[in-house]
């Protein structure tokens, strides 16, 4: 198949530039490139002999001569003083600080170039870094800080969703808490019209069952005793248990919503049933 398929590719790519065999167009590109990086190389290497004839026929400079006067005269010495910042010993003199330290001298001695590089260095890729990361986008995107906050806040709203479902179906009468979240109030209302308005009334009123709006229950009137009421039923006064119909998420919010309707005193509000509870 492979000897195949490169008959075919060779076939197909007769006569390019001239040539009609793609393997010996290869060739010769490759050819050419390897003869013009071999003239760079030569030209290069010349222009760095002119380079180095010119410098060694320049005078030297005190430096370089105490470097000399020192020993250390081979390339690799000089380079590596250069390198570092250092003075010969001839020359500490001149950078010789006036006080010492129980006859402990200090050298003024400058930053190594390869340090302050680094340090110049730091500071572009720093600029480079504010421009990529908190200013440049590309087209209608937006900037990178920008676009991983815009993620990092769905992220953790997406958490805080799966956190609340959780936490939802685990809300029993033992944990349940009073919500005045509008929302929670609202889906809490949804709740109560679809399954309690038959008996309590559409704004609770109370008609088969009792009036949730005024100060007097018969079974608790906090919202545990009423979270309770509702998942277990009182199946001799006709009240179903709610628990398998209902999430413990939409008990706990149609518990509140019943709370919230606490001295709204509806028309025709059935009389007053059980012992009076303080509200929360």
């Amino acid at each position: 198949m492979a000897l195949t398929g490169h008959s075919a590719f060779a076939a197909g790519d007769q006569l390019i530039y001239g040539v009609d065999n793609f393997d010996t167009l290869l060739f010769i590109l490759v050819t050419i490139l390897g003869l013009l990086f071999i003239a760079i190389m030569i030209v290069a290497l010349g222009l760095l002999y002119v380079v180095r004839q010119s410098l060694q026929s320049m005078p030297k400079t005190e430096e370089e001569l105490a470097f000399e006067k020192a020993g250390e005269t081979g390339w690799w010495q000089f380079f590596w003083q250069k390198l570092q910042g250092a003075k010969p010993m001839a020359l500490e003199k001149d950078i010789l600080m006036d006080h010492n330290y129980d006859g402990i001298q200090e050298l003024d001695n400058d930053l190594p170039p390869w340090w302050k590089a680094m340090f110049y260095i730091c500071i572009l890729s720093g600029f480079v870094y504010l421009g990529v990361y908190h200013w440049w986008a590309e087209s209608d995107a937006e900037p990178v800080s920008i676009a991983e906050y815009h993620q990092t806040m769905e992220d953790a709203e997406a958490a805080k969703k799966a956190y609340l479902a959780t936490m939802a179906n685990s809300i029993d009468e033992t944990n349940v808490a009073v919500s005045t979240d509008a929302g929670d109030l609202s889906a809490g209302k949804k709740v109560f019209d679809g399954n309690c308005k038959a008996c309590h009334g559409g704004a609770g009123e109370g008609g088969v069952g009792p009036n949730l709006t005024d100060e007097y229950w018969l079974h608790g009137g906090d919202v545990a005793s009423i979270f309770k009421t509702i998942k277990y039923g009182v199946t001799e006064k006709g009240m179903l248990a709610w628990e398998s119909k209902l999430t413990p998420q939409q008990m706990s919010q149609v518990s509140s919503y019943i709370l919230s309707l606490q001295g709204t005193n509806p028309p025709n509000a059935k009389a007053p049933q059980g012992d009076k509870v303080a509200a929360e």
